[in-house]
């Protein structure tokens, strides 16, 4: 099952770690451009690594990164470690904190058919052949993905809570978030955390495009040979958190279409073969609508804004090649029959067009619609932890940016090297 080692991470030096809090950046599929037009005003921000600018930016980050550790901005640990990672957040119009309790280690990338990490969603090809050639040329991660495992008796908390005694940094981020980090390098201790997880199942939550970028590159260099039994090429970094007891959110993840022009008077005539639609008034009225029912969605079209609800009697004809715990969810119903049969936008054109794009942000859904940019916006629902659960227990995929998970983890606070040589150690400690 999961293969974890720990980390000898490269973090920033001791003296940049006081303010880690300007270091550190999103992810590089959630930071908005205006976010990455700030953080690149920072030289030394973690951005540049995770995201790196301008044509040729996976060859300006390795240029940048060696800079960074020949001058000291950067250090690598001396011995591995378990991070232990405390996300502290609040949901709109809560007053009580709620804690995400996890871990980062280093996860061996196995196959997909290995059914040792689970996948749930589809990938844009585009992103991750970009991840690819940016693991090529740095040699690093900048920032985990996220997977989940599933522990009855949360083994592992009260080591963690132990290690949070004394954190390493504690910041607030670009969420709102507290993010707390703290080190565990005992080895016994280690060794629980590798045992733990060795026979479990990972079900991957965050990060489809970096794990799946990770996989082929360790494809790549299968023919490279190494005198230790662990191959840096194989492994990635990973935030792990248990689905016992613990605080994982799901929010909503839009759609925006920015297709050639179409008549309001075709487009609604073969939406309402599918779906009843309803006017409701301006598109602020969606922010607050819940959404209760199945299949139901919000449309913003120009200035007006409607509520969609499937057929139901017409089920049947929605993607009849997949299983039923498929068919039944809102966002494949929404992709089958919105995107694939009305706008004529394959699944397979899906993972690759530009004309329809993903955005959590509702009010920039709104912008997109209103300045004309984009034809249409899709308001949808979140996802069911269970139901993520089922479809990656199915073998079957959802469609890409299915699923967010809030808080996001941040990039920056720790690197792991996919160099042999700096991920050299003696491993066996932690086994024994």
């Amino acid at each position: 099952m999961a293969e974890l080692l720990p980390i000898k991470a490269w973090r920033y030096s001791k003296e940049l770690g006081e303010q880690l809090e300007k270091l550190t950046a999103p992810l590089f599929d959630v930071v908005s451009s205006k976010q990455r037009e700030l953080l690149y005003q920072n030289p030394l921000n973690s951005i540049h690594l995770s995201v790196p600018e301008g044509e040729n930016g996976h060859l300006k980050a390795k240029n940048l990164l060696k800079k960074w550790k020949t001058t000291g901005i950067l250090e690598q640990d001396d011995v591995p470690g378990i991070y232990v990672y405390y996300q502290y957040f609040r949901l709109p119009g809560e007053k009580e904190e709620r804690c995400r309790k996890g871990f980062i280690a280093q996860i061996k990338a196995t196959p997909w058919e290995e059914n040792k990490i689970l996948r749930h969603e589809n990938t844009l090809v585009s992103a991750v052949h970009d991840r690819v050639d940016l693991l090529r040329a740095t040699e690093i991660q900048a920032s985990p993905t996220h997977g989940l495992y599933e522990d009855e008796n949360q083994e592992l908390a009260p080591w963690m809570d132990q290690a949070m005694e004394q954190p390493l940094y504690e910041l607030e981020d670009y969420q709102g978030v507290r993010e707390v980090l703290a080190r565990i390098t005992d080895s016994r201790i280690i060794s629980k955390f590798l045992s733990v997880l060795s026979d479990k199942i990972v079900i991957l939550a965050d990060g489809h495009h970096r794990l799946e970028a990770a996989l082929e590159y360790r494809k790549e260099r299968e023919t490279m040979q190494v005198l230790s039994p662990w191959k840096a090429t194989d492994y990635h970094l990973m935030y792990l958190t248990n689905v016992v007891g613990n605080h994982l959110e799901i929010l909503p993840t839009h759609r925006l279409y920015y297709g050639e022009s179409l008549a309001k008077e075709v487009f609604f005539g073969a939406l309402e073969s599918w779906f009843e639609i309803r006017t409701i008034g301006e598109a602020a009225e969606l922010a607050t609508y819940t959404f209760q029912k199945k299949h139901t969605f919000g449309l913003i079209w120009e200035d007006a804004a409607y509520v969609i609800k499937f057929r139901k009697e017409k089920i049947d004809q929605v993607a009849t090649a997949l299983p039923e715990v498929l068919r039944q969810l809102d966002l494949v119903l929404l992709h089958d029959v919105l995107f694939d049969k009305l706008l004529g936008i394959s699944p397979e054109q899906q993972r690759t067009t530009t004309v329809l794009t993903y955005e959590r942000n509702f009010s920039r859904c709104v912008q997109e619609v209103h300045s004309k940019k984009a034809k249409f916006a899709i308001i949808t629902r979140e996802i069911d932890l269970n139901q993520v659960l089922e479809v990656c227990n199915s073998g079957y995929l959802l469609p890409q940016k299915s699923t967010y998970f809030y808080p996001k983890a941040v990039g920056g606070m720790l690197f792991a090297t996919v160099n042999q040589e700096e991920f050299e150690y003696d491993y066996a400690q932690f086994f024994s």
